[in-house]
Protein backbone atom coordinates (compact mmCIF):
# COMPACT_ATOMS: atom_id res chain seq x y z
CA UNK A 1 0.00 0.00 0.00
CA UNK A 2 1.15 3.54 -0.66
CA UNK A 3 0.31 6.65 1.35
CA UNK A 4 -0.46 9.84 -0.51
CA UNK A 5 -0.51 13.45 0.61
CA UNK A 6 -4.25 12.99 1.36
CA UNK A 7 -3.47 10.08 3.72
CA UNK A 8 -5.57 7.78 1.55
CA UNK A 9 -4.23 4.28 1.10
CA UNK A 10 -4.16 3.59 -2.61
CA UNK A 11 -4.44 -0.11 -3.53
CA UNK A 12 -1.76 -1.38 -5.93
CA UNK A 13 -4.50 -2.19 -8.43
CA UNK A 14 -5.30 1.52 -8.70
CA UNK A 15 -1.73 2.26 -9.72
CA UNK A 16 -2.01 -0.44 -12.37
CA UNK A 17 -5.18 1.17 -13.67
CA UNK A 18 -3.39 4.53 -13.78
CA UNK A 19 -0.48 2.96 -15.66
CA UNK A 20 -2.88 1.52 -18.23
CA UNK A 21 -4.61 4.90 -18.53
CA UNK A 22 -1.31 6.75 -18.92
CA UNK A 23 -0.25 4.49 -21.75
CA UNK A 24 -3.48 4.60 -23.69
CA UNK A 25 -4.75 1.15 -22.76
CA UNK A 26 -7.73 2.65 -20.90
CA UNK A 27 -9.85 5.62 -21.90
CA UNK A 28 -10.49 8.34 -19.34
CA UNK A 29 -14.07 7.12 -18.98
CA UNK A 30 -12.96 3.50 -18.46
CA UNK A 31 -10.30 4.57 -15.96
CA UNK A 32 -12.83 6.42 -13.80
CA UNK A 33 -15.34 3.62 -14.17
CA UNK A 34 -12.87 1.00 -12.95
CA UNK A 35 -11.77 3.24 -10.07
CA UNK A 36 -15.28 2.96 -8.64
CA UNK A 37 -14.51 -0.61 -7.50
CA UNK A 38 -11.96 0.82 -5.05
CA UNK A 39 -14.03 3.79 -3.83
CA UNK A 40 -15.01 2.36 -0.44
CA UNK A 41 -15.04 3.47 3.18
CA UNK A 42 -15.73 7.11 2.45
CA UNK A 43 -13.16 7.32 -0.36
CA UNK A 44 -14.69 8.64 -3.57
CA UNK A 45 -13.61 8.09 -7.17
CA UNK A 46 -12.55 11.71 -7.44
CA UNK A 47 -10.41 11.37 -4.31
CA UNK A 48 -8.68 8.29 -5.71
CA UNK A 49 -8.11 10.01 -9.04
CA UNK A 50 -6.63 13.03 -7.28
CA UNK A 51 -4.20 10.73 -5.48
CA UNK A 52 -2.72 9.29 -8.67
CA UNK A 53 -2.84 12.28 -11.00
CA UNK A 54 0.31 14.44 -11.25
CA UNK A 55 0.77 17.47 -9.02
CA UNK A 56 3.16 19.82 -10.81
CA UNK A 57 3.40 22.00 -7.73
CA UNK A 58 5.98 19.52 -6.47
CA UNK A 59 8.73 20.69 -8.85
CA UNK A 60 12.22 20.58 -7.38
CA UNK A 61 13.30 23.70 -9.26
CA UNK A 62 11.55 26.83 -10.49
CA UNK A 63 11.50 28.68 -13.77
CA UNK A 64 13.21 32.06 -13.69
CA UNK A 65 15.99 31.16 -11.29
CA UNK A 66 18.88 33.61 -11.59
CA UNK A 67 21.49 30.88 -11.79
CA UNK A 68 20.01 29.46 -15.00
CA UNK A 69 19.69 30.71 -18.57
CA UNK A 70 16.40 29.47 -20.05
CA UNK A 71 15.12 29.89 -23.57
CA UNK A 72 12.80 28.40 -26.12
CA UNK A 73 14.94 27.20 -28.99
CA UNK A 74 13.74 26.41 -32.49
CA UNK A 75 15.45 23.75 -34.57
CA UNK A 76 15.00 21.82 -37.79
CA UNK A 77 13.96 18.18 -38.07
CA UNK A 78 14.02 17.45 -41.81
CA UNK A 79 13.09 13.77 -41.41
CA UNK A 80 10.50 14.48 -38.74
CA UNK A 81 8.12 17.39 -38.26
CA UNK A 82 10.31 19.89 -40.10
CA UNK A 83 10.10 22.81 -37.67
CA UNK A 84 10.56 21.89 -34.02
CA UNK A 85 11.10 23.60 -30.69
CA UNK A 86 12.31 22.80 -27.20
CA UNK A 87 13.34 24.12 -23.80
CA UNK A 88 17.05 24.94 -23.59
CA UNK A 89 18.49 25.63 -20.16
CA UNK A 90 22.06 25.97 -18.91
CA UNK A 91 23.96 27.38 -15.94
CA UNK A 92 24.34 31.16 -16.09
CA UNK A 93 27.84 31.20 -14.63
CA UNK A 94 29.37 28.61 -16.95
CA UNK A 95 32.81 29.32 -18.33
CA UNK A 96 33.50 27.89 -21.74
CA UNK A 97 31.43 25.36 -23.60
CA UNK A 98 29.42 22.67 -21.88
CA UNK A 99 28.55 19.06 -22.50
CA UNK A 100 24.89 18.64 -23.38
CA UNK A 101 22.03 16.35 -22.37
CA UNK A 102 18.84 15.80 -24.34
CA UNK A 103 15.86 15.15 -22.05
CA UNK A 104 13.16 13.09 -23.77
CA UNK A 105 9.66 13.41 -22.37
CA UNK A 106 6.97 10.81 -21.77
CA UNK A 107 3.92 10.22 -23.95
CA UNK A 108 2.23 13.54 -23.13
CA UNK A 109 4.54 16.27 -24.36
CA UNK A 110 6.89 18.67 -22.64
CA UNK A 111 5.06 19.01 -19.35
CA UNK A 112 6.25 20.92 -16.26
CA UNK A 113 7.92 17.85 -14.76
CA UNK A 114 10.22 17.30 -17.74
CA UNK A 115 11.08 21.00 -17.76
CA UNK A 116 11.99 20.56 -14.10
CA UNK A 117 14.26 17.61 -14.95
CA UNK A 118 15.97 19.75 -17.60
CA UNK A 119 16.67 22.43 -15.00
CA UNK A 120 18.11 19.79 -12.66
CA UNK A 121 20.50 18.71 -15.41
CA UNK A 122 21.48 22.33 -16.02
CA UNK A 123 22.15 22.82 -12.32
CA UNK A 124 24.49 19.84 -12.55
CA UNK A 125 26.53 21.78 -15.11
CA UNK A 126 25.10 20.76 -18.47
CA UNK A 127 23.35 22.43 -21.35
CA UNK A 128 20.03 20.58 -21.20
CA UNK A 129 17.59 20.50 -24.09
CA UNK A 130 14.06 19.15 -23.74
CA UNK A 131 12.21 19.07 -27.09
CA UNK A 132 8.43 19.14 -27.29
CA UNK A 133 7.06 16.51 -29.67
CA UNK A 134 3.75 18.38 -29.55
CA UNK A 135 5.18 21.57 -31.04
CA UNK A 136 3.79 20.76 -34.53
CA UNK A 137 0.33 20.50 -32.93
CA UNK A 138 0.57 23.71 -30.93
CA UNK A 139 2.80 22.53 -28.10
CA UNK A 140 2.07 21.01 -24.71
CA UNK A 141 -1.56 22.04 -24.07
CA UNK A 142 -1.29 22.63 -20.34
CA UNK A 143 -2.55 19.28 -19.06
CA UNK A 144 -1.47 15.69 -19.51
CA UNK A 145 -4.82 14.33 -20.67
CA UNK A 146 -4.91 16.57 -23.72
CA UNK A 147 -1.17 16.16 -24.17
CA UNK A 148 -1.51 12.39 -24.31
CA UNK A 149 -4.32 12.67 -26.84
CA UNK A 150 -2.28 15.03 -29.02
CA UNK A 151 0.86 12.90 -28.91
CA UNK A 152 -1.14 9.85 -30.03
CA UNK A 153 -1.88 11.77 -33.24
CA UNK A 154 1.77 12.02 -34.17
CA UNK A 155 3.72 9.40 -36.08
CA UNK A 156 6.08 7.60 -33.71
CA UNK A 157 8.91 7.29 -36.24
CA UNK A 158 8.73 10.99 -37.01
CA UNK A 159 8.89 11.82 -33.31
CA UNK A 160 12.02 9.69 -32.98
CA UNK A 161 13.53 11.66 -35.84
CA UNK A 162 12.61 14.88 -34.01
CA UNK A 163 14.49 13.82 -30.89
CA UNK A 164 17.48 12.65 -32.91
CA UNK A 165 17.52 16.02 -34.67
CA UNK A 166 17.43 17.66 -31.24
CA UNK A 167 20.61 15.82 -30.28
CA UNK A 168 22.29 17.07 -33.46
CA UNK A 169 21.05 20.60 -32.76
CA UNK A 170 22.50 20.49 -29.24
CA UNK A 171 25.76 18.98 -30.50
CA UNK A 172 26.22 21.88 -32.93
CA UNK A 173 25.01 24.63 -30.58
CA UNK A 174 27.46 27.39 -29.66
CA UNK A 175 26.96 26.68 -25.96
CA UNK A 176 28.16 23.07 -26.16
CA UNK A 177 31.43 21.28 -26.80
CA UNK A 178 29.77 18.63 -28.96
CA UNK A 179 29.72 15.95 -26.26
CA UNK A 180 26.08 14.93 -25.95
CA UNK A 181 24.20 12.37 -23.89
CA UNK A 182 20.50 11.64 -23.59
CA UNK A 183 18.06 10.46 -21.00
CA UNK A 184 14.33 9.85 -21.09
CA UNK A 185 11.42 8.37 -19.22
CA UNK A 186 8.87 5.77 -20.36
CA UNK A 187 8.24 6.73 -24.02
CA UNK A 188 11.35 8.85 -23.64
CA UNK A 189 13.26 5.86 -22.31
CA UNK A 190 12.31 3.91 -25.42
CA UNK A 191 13.47 6.82 -27.58
CA UNK A 192 16.82 7.07 -25.81
CA UNK A 193 17.31 3.33 -26.32
CA UNK A 194 16.73 3.86 -30.04
CA UNK A 195 19.01 6.90 -30.15
CA UNK A 196 21.78 4.68 -28.75
CA UNK A 197 21.26 2.42 -31.77
CA UNK A 198 20.98 5.07 -34.47
CA UNK A 199 23.33 7.80 -33.24
CA UNK A 200 26.65 6.12 -32.44
CA UNK A 201 28.32 9.51 -31.94
CA UNK A 202 26.40 10.04 -28.69
CA UNK A 203 28.55 9.71 -25.58
CA UNK A 204 25.96 8.15 -23.24
CA UNK A 205 22.31 7.10 -23.09
CA UNK A 206 20.34 6.68 -19.86
CA UNK A 207 16.84 5.25 -20.42
CA UNK A 208 14.39 5.02 -17.54
CA UNK A 209 11.79 2.23 -17.80
CA UNK A 210 11.45 2.50 -21.56
CA UNK A 211 10.67 0.01 -24.28
CA UNK A 212 13.35 -1.83 -26.20
CA UNK A 213 14.77 -1.85 -29.72
CA UNK A 214 14.77 -5.15 -31.58
CA UNK A 215 17.27 -7.79 -30.58
CA UNK A 216 18.84 -7.34 -34.01
CA UNK A 217 19.46 -3.68 -33.17
CA UNK A 218 21.45 -4.58 -30.07
CA UNK A 219 24.50 -5.35 -32.22
CA UNK A 220 24.42 -1.75 -33.51
CA UNK A 221 24.76 -0.14 -30.08
CA UNK A 222 28.03 1.76 -29.69
CA UNK A 223 26.84 4.16 -26.99
CA UNK A 224 27.37 3.33 -23.30
CA UNK A 225 24.01 2.53 -21.71
CA UNK A 226 22.86 2.94 -18.13
CA UNK A 227 19.39 1.43 -17.74
CA UNK A 228 17.00 2.08 -14.83
CA UNK A 229 14.00 -0.18 -14.23
CA UNK A 230 11.29 -0.47 -11.59
CA UNK A 231 10.90 -3.89 -10.04
CA UNK A 232 7.09 -3.81 -10.33
CA UNK A 233 6.78 -2.99 -14.02
CA UNK A 234 5.86 -6.15 -15.87
CA UNK A 235 4.92 -4.37 -19.10
CA UNK A 236 8.38 -2.88 -19.64
CA UNK A 237 10.50 -5.49 -17.89
CA UNK A 238 9.17 -8.36 -20.01
CA UNK A 239 11.22 -7.14 -22.95
CA UNK A 240 14.49 -6.75 -21.08
CA UNK A 241 15.79 -10.38 -20.89
CA UNK A 242 15.92 -10.93 -24.67
CA UNK A 243 17.42 -7.49 -25.27
CA UNK A 244 19.99 -8.01 -22.53
CA UNK A 245 20.93 -11.38 -24.01
CA UNK A 246 21.44 -9.71 -27.39
CA UNK A 247 23.59 -6.96 -25.85
CA UNK A 248 25.71 -9.56 -24.07
CA UNK A 249 26.07 -11.68 -27.20
CA UNK A 250 27.28 -8.62 -29.11
CA UNK A 251 29.62 -7.55 -26.30
CA UNK A 252 27.95 -4.15 -25.91
CA UNK A 253 28.49 -1.85 -22.91
CA UNK A 254 25.64 -1.38 -20.48
CA UNK A 255 24.77 -1.02 -16.81
CA UNK A 256 21.41 -2.13 -15.42
CA UNK A 257 19.81 -1.10 -12.15
CA UNK A 258 16.49 -2.49 -10.93
CA UNK A 259 14.96 -0.70 -7.93
CA UNK A 260 13.15 -3.06 -5.60
CA UNK A 261 9.69 -2.11 -4.40
CA UNK A 262 9.22 0.55 -7.08
CA UNK A 263 6.69 1.08 -9.82
CA UNK A 264 6.90 2.42 -13.34
CA UNK A 265 7.44 6.17 -13.05
CA UNK A 266 9.26 6.02 -9.69
CA UNK A 267 11.52 8.93 -10.69
CA UNK A 268 8.61 11.30 -11.28
CA UNK A 269 8.18 13.23 -8.04
CA UNK A 270 4.81 14.69 -9.12
CA UNK A 271 2.87 11.42 -8.76
CA UNK A 272 2.37 8.97 -5.86
CA UNK A 273 4.39 6.35 -7.72
CA UNK A 274 7.40 8.47 -6.80
CA UNK A 275 9.93 6.64 -4.65
CA UNK A 276 12.26 9.30 -3.19
CA UNK A 277 15.06 6.96 -2.19
CA UNK A 278 15.13 5.14 -5.53
CA UNK A 279 14.76 8.38 -7.48
CA UNK A 280 17.63 10.04 -5.64
CA UNK A 281 19.84 6.98 -6.12
CA UNK A 282 18.96 6.67 -9.81
CA UNK A 283 19.51 10.36 -10.55
CA UNK A 284 22.82 10.30 -8.70
CA UNK A 285 23.92 7.34 -10.79
CA UNK A 286 22.73 9.13 -13.92
CA UNK A 287 24.83 12.21 -13.17
CA UNK A 288 27.87 10.07 -12.33
CA UNK A 289 27.47 8.23 -15.63
CA UNK A 290 27.25 11.48 -17.58
CA UNK A 291 30.23 12.90 -15.71
CA UNK A 292 32.24 9.83 -16.69
CA UNK A 293 31.30 9.76 -20.35
CA UNK A 294 30.82 13.45 -21.14
CA UNK A 295 33.98 14.67 -19.39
Amino acid sequence: MAHTKQTIEVPPEVFKLYDAYCHGDLSRRAFFSKLSAYAVGGVTVSMLAACVMPDYGRAQTAEGEAELIEETAAYKSPKGAGDMSGYLVRPAGARGKLAGIVIVHENRGLNPHIRDVARRAAKAGYAAFAPDALFPLGGYPGNDDDGRALQSQRDRDQMIEDFMAAAEFLRDHDATNGKIGCTGFCFGGAVTNIMAVRQPWLKASVPYYGGWPTVEDAAKVEVPLQIHLASDDERVNAGWPPYEAALKAAGKPYEIFVYEGTQHGFHNNTTPRFNPDAAQLAWGRTLEFFAKHLA
